[in-house]
C-alpha cells in the first residue's frame, strides 16, 4: 500500500481557478430573458457560428451557474472541508461588455471568487484564506484590441472550421436546449493521441450567439470532468461595486505570473525570449536535465521563465495533447515540494512515489498526471494528459 503524503491545495486551487475563469469566459458572455424547452432548427455549423459571432452586443451579464468538478479522484480529496473549486458548487457570474468578469461559488465550505480586469485572474478561497493572481498575455497591440470589429463573413467562418477540422475533430451544429434556450452545441476532440483528454462541448443560445455551458469530457468517459452551466439569466449594466468588493481588502495576494527570460532588445516584449537547451542552460543556477526524448516523445523547445523572480526552466516534449511539459526550478529550504507541500485539513492526500530514489508526490487524475519531486537541490514538475505510468517513467527519464 503506498504511503500518503499531503500536498497544499493552495497552488491547486489556482489551477481549477484558472479553468473555472476559462470556461466562464467562453460559456456565458450574454444571453436573452425567457426561453422554453424549445430546439432551434437544423442548420451547418458554420451557419450557426455565424450567426452567434453577430449578435450585437449587450452591456453586461448576471447569471445563477452551476459548476461540477469531478476532477480529481475521491481518495484524494482533503480530509476537511474542501474549496468548491476542487469540490465543485453553485453560485452566480457576472460580465461586463468591458470585459470585467466575477464567479462567485457558494457552498457551506467557505466560498470561492474568481475576479478578472481583462489584464489578470485573481482568485480568493476562503477555504484556505489565500489569494493568488496570474497576468494575461500582453497582445502586441493593445490599441487594437480596443477597436470594434465587423462579424466574419459566412466564408470567413468556413475557412476557420476547414483549418480548425485539420488538427480536430469537429461535430456539426447540434440542436439543444441550456437553461430554457434554444440552443446550439457543437464537440471537438483530438483526432489521434489526445492523452487522456476526450473531448471539449460548447454550447450557445441560438438567438443571440451566448454561450450557455462547457463542458471537458475524459477519454471513453460518458459524463463531463469539468462542466460550467448557466441556470438562469439576465442582462444588463453591472455596477462597478460587483467587481470592486470581491476580494477581501485584507487579503495578501500572491503574484504567480510567469515571466518569461528575454535576451535584451528593442522587440515587443523588450527583446527576444531566451531559448534552447544551452542558451537557457548559461542562465541557470542548476544543471538542466532535457534529454532529446523522455517517455519516447521528442524534445520540441525549452525556454527561460522567472517564476518569483528566479530563473527556471520550461521544456516541451510531444505535439498536441498527448505531450509532456517539465519545469525545473532550484529548490530552496523554504520552498518544500515544487507545487506546495503542506499539511492540515484543506490539503490533498497524495501518493508517494519513488523517482529513483528521490521521493515524490503524484496527483493522478482523469485529465492527466502531475509529478513532483526533488533531486540534487533541483526542483521537478512533471506533467501532462498521460496516466501515472507515463508521467513517472519521463520523471525517471530527468537525469
Amino acid at each position: 500500500m503506498n504511503r500518503l503524503r499531503t500536498i497544499s491545495t493552495r497552488r491547486l486551487t489556482l489551477l481549477i481557478a484558472a479553468l473555472v475563469a476559462l470556461l466562464a469566459g467562453v460559456g456565458i458572455a450574454q444571453a436573452a430573458l425567457g426561453g422554453s424547452d424549445e430546439r432551434p432548427p437544423r442548420t451547418s455549423l458554420a451557419v450557426a457560428v455565424q450567426k452567434a459571432l453577430s449578435a450585437p452586443p449587450i452591456d453586461g451579464v448576471s447569471a445563477r451557474i452551476e459548476f461540477a468538478n469531478r476532477l480529481i479522484p475521491a481518495g484524494s480529496m482533503p480530509s476537511g472541508a474542501a474549496s468548491p473549486l476542487l469540490a465543485g458548487a453553485r453560485g452566480r457570474l457576472w460580465w461586463s461588455r468591458d470585459g470585467r468578469f466575477r464567479l462567485e461559488l457558494q457552498s457551506d465550505r467557505g466560498d470561492a471568487q474568481i475576479v478578472g480586469d481583462g489584464e489578470r485572474i485573481t482568485a480568493y478561497d476562503a477555504a484556505t484564506d489565500s489569494a493568488y493572481r496570474i497576468a494575461f498575455p500582453q497582445g502586441k497591440d493593445d490599441d487594437a484590441a480596443d477597436q470594434p470589429a465587423d462579424p466574419p463573413t459566412l466564408e470567413q467562418v468556413r475557412r476557420g472550421l476547414a483549418r480548425l477540422s485539420e488538427k480536430w475533430d469537429v461535430s456539426g451544429a447540434l440542436p439543444t436546449n441550456v437553461a430554457d434556450r434554444p440552443s446550439y452545441a457543437v464537440r471537438v476532440g483530438p483526432p489521434g493521441d489526445g492523452g487522456l483528454l476526450g473531448a471539449a462541448t460548447l454550447a450557445w443560445d441560438a438567438a443571440t450567439g451566448a454561450p450557455l455551458r462547457v463542458a471537458v469530457y475524459a477519454d471513453d468517459e460518458p459524463e463531463p470532468v469539468l462542466e460550467l452551466a448557466a441556470t438562469d439569466i439576465s442582462y444588463g449594466a453591472i455596477d462597478d461595486s460587483v467587481f470592486s468588493d470581491a476580494i477581501p481588502a485584507d487579503a495578501a495576494i500572491t503574484d504567480l505570473s510567469p515571466q518569461l527570460d528575454r535576451l535584451p532588445g528593442t522587440g515587443h516584449g523588450g527583446g527576444r525570449v531566451v531559448r534552447g537547451v544551452k542558451a537557457v542552460q548559461e542562465r541557470l543556477p542548476f544543471r538542466l536535465a532535457a534529454p532529446e526524448t523522455l517517455a519516447g516523445l521528442p524534445r520540441r523547445a525549452v525556454w527561460l521563465v522567472r517564476p518569483h523572480g528566479q530563473p527556471a526552466a520550461v521544456s516541451l516534449y510531444g505535439e498536441g495533447v498527448g505531450g509532456l511539459i517539465v519545469l525545473q526550478t532550484k529548490a530552496s529550504e523554504d520552498a518544500g515540494d515544487p507545487l506546495g507541500a503542506g499539511g492540515g485539513d484543506h490539503a490533498l492526500q497524495l501518493p508517494q512515489v519513488n523517482i529513483d530514489g528521490a521521493t515524490g508526490s503524484e496527483l493522478a487524475t482523469a485529465l492527466g498526471t502531475v509529478v513532483t519531486f526533488e533531486r540534487d537541490g533541483v526542483g521537478h514538475v512533471v506533467l501532462g494528459s498521460v496516466g501515472p505510468q507515463a508521467a513517472e517513467t519521463a520523471a525517471r527519464e530527468l537525469r
